[in-house]
């Protein structure tokens, strides 16, 4: 008898069936484990017995991965332990950790928009990101090991020098050159296979992470331009010689540790809010700069002003006072969006790609060029913008989903992804399928087959659920 609280009360089990993509989904029963053993169980459980098993935690996801077709849901929320600063369960709030570390001076990097809703495991699942991606990259490199519990019922801990199983099937490919959160990763240990997969091949139950010393100062900018040509060249200046993952270390003296993008529809929505930014302005940057003393407003200046920018316009956080106004400048675009959503009456159609930096160019142009109300913004720094598209009537939705196919097959013919940062999920893997191939699709497959001989973890997430599987 499996002893784990579960539900099949169909009230609450209604409060776990929906996401932020807005899709929805069904379930007979709602498993609530506290512990990995328990977790465990759940998942012997459904594999004896063949029940597809879904896991949730905050339902953040913008792509309908924690969205149930049928079965069982597995909640976290009850795995909520903090067992030291860089030891934590899965279900810990991933934004109330790195509260909690800043006032020691640490920081956990990844930095993922919905970070004060998400849990540490579910961004560990998509290898979560977000503007510091630019200097720190994603969630990857700051996870040193994992428990996880395997589609059987097993557990296991894993690090960096955990080798993947010698009997399972590879996944070995080649990822694009860009960030990227699309696919399981071509990992040499079972660490980083772990991590992304979007809660297919395991259930993570704890973390052990990688911290550092937050910085002491951080200097953000608002910098206006009359075109997406000025702020591009502006781009390029910046991130030339910028710390960045992978690379050494540098001594530029414009080191940003973010380069956020707003384009004219977005600056509209901020402006209804924040009244001081420019008519002229056409196109904006967002950039944070870590630092240890005295702010390097005058170096940063001396860029500024000769760049054919709105120099004088440029906004300065130094303060607590002009941080709040800066932060309500960020946050006036993703409201406006989402007032504008429930204004038309009809869902967003957002992407999430990414390109190589010498292709940022031709993609932006054709976000620009999309003949349907928009706003475009986001981690430019990384050449991986959030095309907002806003349809108003069930015509418009129907153009913008055929937009966002045509958008995302130019991103991969660029070199790029079809997600930089929100994974695949049940949405996007018609998309994935197209990126990959036919050949690495088919060693995903083999690999999760093998891992998980029901099929029973994930079932719609990433790969379309098999014949036999189908319920």
């Amino acid at each position: 008898m499996l002893k784990v609280k579960t539900t099949t009360d169909a009230d609450v089990i209604a409060g776990y069936l929906c996401d932020a993509s807005n899709t929805t989904g069904h379930a007979s029963c709602l498993a609530l484990p506290k512990t990995t053993a328990e977790v465990a169980a759940v998942l012997a459980h459904c594999q004896s017995k063949a029940i597809p098993l879904t896991v949730t935690a905050q339902r953040t996801s913008t792509t309908g991965g924690p969205v149930p077709n049928g079965g069982w849901l597995l909640s976290m929320e009850g795995l909520n332990t903090v067992f030291g600063p860089d030891d934590v369960s899965a279900g810990v709030i991933l934004g109330e950790h790195q509260t909690k570390l800043a006032f020691d001076g640490l920081m956990f990097p990844p930095d993922p928009t919905s970070r004060h809703e998400c849990t540490i495991g579910a961004a560990i699942a998509c290898n979560a990101s977000g503007a510091r991606s630019f200097r720190y990259g994603p969630t990857r490199p700051w996870i040193n090991a994992l428990e996880v519990v395997l589609p059987t019922g097993e557990i296991m801990w894993a690090d960096r020098d955990t080798p993947i199983p010698e009997h399972w099937p590879t996944a070995m490919w080649e990822e694009p050159k860009v960030k990227t959160a699309a696919g399981y990763y071509p990992a040499t240990n079972l660490l980083d296979l772990m991590i992304g997969h979007e809660g297919t091949l395991g259930v993570i139950t704890r973390a052990r992470l990688n911290l550092v010393q937050a910085p002491k100062n951080i200097l953000g900018l608002i910098i206006f331009f009359r075109g997406d040509e000025d702020c591009l060249a502006f781009v390029s200046t910046v991130r030339q010689g910028a710390q960045r993952p992978g690379l050494p270390a540098t001594d530029n003296a414009l080191n940003p540790a973010a380069i956020e993008y707003f384009d004219v529809h977005a600056l509209a929505m901020a402006k209804s809010r924040i009244p001081d930014i420019p008519d002229s302005a056409k196109a904006a940057l967002f950039i944070e700069i870590e630092h240890e003393g005295e702010a390097p407003i005058s170096t940063w200046w001396d860029a500024i002003s000769s760049a054919t920018s709105l120099a004088d316009d440029t906004i300065v956080a130094d303060d607590t006072s002009s941080r709040a106004h800066i932060a309500a400048v960020r946050h006036a675009i993703p409201a406006g969006v989402n007032e504008a959503v429930v204004a038309n009456g009809m869902p967003k159609v957002g992407t999430d790609f990414a390109v190589p930096d010498q292709a940022l160019a031709t993609m932006m142009a054709a976000y620009a060029d999309v003949d349907l109300p928009s706003v475009c913004f986001g981690h430019i720094g990384d050449n991986h913008l959030h095309l907002n598209l806003l349809p108003t009537t069930a015509a418009e939705l129907s153009t913008a989903k055929a937009l966002y196919i045509k958008l995302a097959t130019q991103a991969v013919a660029l070199g790029g992804t079809v997600s930089a940062e929100h994974g695949i999920g049940k949405i996007k893997r018609a998309l994935l399928a197209d990126m990959v191939g036919p050949d690495t699709l088919s060693a995903f497959r083999d690999l999760k087959r093998h891992i998980d001989p029901n099929w029973i973890l994930g079932r719609g997430t990433m790969m379309d659920v098999p014949e036999q599987f189908r319920l």
